[in-house]
């Protein structure tokens, strides 16, 4: 089992966290995760929120390509409706040129009804420009010639798109899904999926097979390493914290649930409540969390990319008591 990072840095304007206060914590963070053997890391893309969250991930992610030598690095999720495909190609391509072929590309549709309305695009365009630009940037990574492009929402004249990426033929595609149409979609034309923290565990099941049936109708071979599965965990030292961590929880799933059910997760309604008995958050002290990552992948999962696990203190407390525990079983299995 392999185990990534999910988030970003906060720097909400007039507060403590302004202007680089913030996001110095949050670098620094992200360099013990590289010194702490973290796999990856995925970054958001959020706009208008007025909780400062990161706006600008492949800015950001060019900057930690330089401080790092060995963690992934990846966008969780661009929301691809936004922006310009071809500007977006060259950006992500010298990311991957910079980290050396470390990047992976998340990429989504969007549903964050705020932010559709700040930037004036309807959100019932999202799919089409969606499936527009993933296309066009595709074409910008594997085109060596000068190309062309005439569609209802772009337009480019005798281009070609410089940097190349480094990884062939581009790095990999993941696709933040939560509906069985999108999952088995992106299975079918190879791309990988990001499952979201707020499922449960039935629904979680329900989403791997969808993904392991998109693969068996194109005799694509089933690689767990090729859906990640996003978690909250904290990892505690004692009960009275873990009943601390499950309230601080609660009150930032409220305050993360007042901008929108993600896709897929509608009908869920747990009123900011973390639901432990559920899985869809595991919190609590090494042993327990031990427990709950053999659960998931007794269920068939090997990637969790992790959210909210805490500062540098909680990334090294879980890189000595949790991930041994996992690197030796996958020594003693080969």
């Amino acid at each position: 089992m392999k185990f990534g990072l999910f988030g970003g840095a906060i720097a909400e304007r007039g507060s403590e966290s302004m202007d680089s206060v913030g996001y110095k914590a949050f670098i620094d963070y992200v360099k013990e995760a590289d010194r702490c053997n973290f796999h990856s890391l995925f970054v958001v893309e959020h706009h208008f929120s007025g909780i400062g969250q990161v706006s600008a991930s492949t800015n950001l992610l060019a900057y930690l390509a330089g401080i790092t030598e060995n963690i992934r690095l990846g966008t969780g999720v661009l929301v691809l409706p936004w922006h310009n495909p071809v500007m977006l190609a060259e950006q992500l391509a010298t990311v991957d040129l910079v980290s050396n072929g470390r990047l992976d590309v998340g990429v989504g549709k969007g549903y964050r009804d705020m932010e559709f309305s700040g930037f004036a695009i309807p959100k019932e365009e999202a799919n089409a420009r969606y499936e527009e630009s993933l296309e066009i940037i595709k074409k910008s990574w594997l085109s060596s010639e000068r190309f062309s492009v005439k569609s209802k929402n772009w337009k480019f004249d005798d281009i070609v798109v410089e940097p190349a990426p480094v990884q062939k033929p581009h790095p990999p595609i993941w696709v933040g899904a939560g509906r069985p149409e999108t999952i088995q979609a992106a299975a079918k034309n190879n791309f990988n999926v990001l499952l979201d923290q707020f499922a449960g565990t039935l629904k979680t099941i329900e989403r791997l097979n969808d993904f392991k049936l998109g693969c068996e109708l194109v005799d694509r071979t089933f690689d767990p390493m090729q859906i990640a599965l996003n978690r909250t965990i904290i990892i505690t030292k004692s009960e009275e914290e873990t009943e601390v961590a499950i309230l601080r929880r609660n009150e930032a799933q409220k305050r993360i649930d007042k901008f929108g059910k993600l896709p897929g997760n509608e009908v869920e309604n747990n009123n900011g409540e973390a639901d432990t008995k559920d899985n869809a958050y595991i919190i609590g002290q090494p042993e327990q969390v031990i427990e709950r990552l053999q659960e998931l992948q007794k269920i068939g999962f090997e990637y969790i990319l992790m959210t909210t696990i805490g500062d540098q203190e909680s990334l090294r407390f879980f890189s000595d008591e949790v991930m041994p525990v996992f690197t030796f079983t996958a020594k003693a299995a080969e």
